[in-house]
């Protein structure tokens, strides 16, 4: 059997709350828990100061107060730095210089001799440079 046109089986009446004893030491409990919730988050403006402000609260019978506040600095968050040019190309740098490849000046050093696998040695005197000679071998 179908419904008459326009209803509905669906109640969208909504219903009086009887609030017990029990149910009112429960709101009074979540009431204070919320209090201090709101307190320790800085919140203060969330805090309830009766018991009926919070159970209205809580029923949906008043919404709560919010406004949008716009955020706007105090400061400047960038620090003020000042501005050193670069140096350019044009003005005969930028790159540095090319460091000289050492040279030996000294007198001590006859020669570089080649021993196992390309192993340079410097050579003093004559006698080091027949003893590297025979090792070759």
């Amino acid at each position: 059997m179908a419904l008459a046109r326009g209803l509905s089986t669906i109640s969208t009446r909504k219903r009086k709350v009887k609030l017990t004893k029990a149910k009112l030491a429960q709101y009074e409990i979540d009431w204070r828990k919320h209090n201090k919730w709101a307190k320790q988050h800085g919140m203060h403006d969330l805090r309830y100061n009766t018991l009926d402000e919070y159970i209205n609260y809580c029923l949906g019978k008043v919404k709560p107060k919010s406004e949008f506040k716009p955020y706007t600095p105090t400061e400047s968050f960038r620090r003020e730095v000042p501005k050193y040019p670069s140096m350019s190309s044009s003005s005969g740098g930028g790159s540095g210089t090319k460091k000289e490849s050492p040279v030996y000046t000294g007198t001590l050093v006859k020669g570089i001799a080649t021993m196992h696998k390309s192993n340079a040695v410097p050579i003093i005197n004559q006698q080091q440079a027949t003893e590297i000679s025979r090792m070759a071998k």
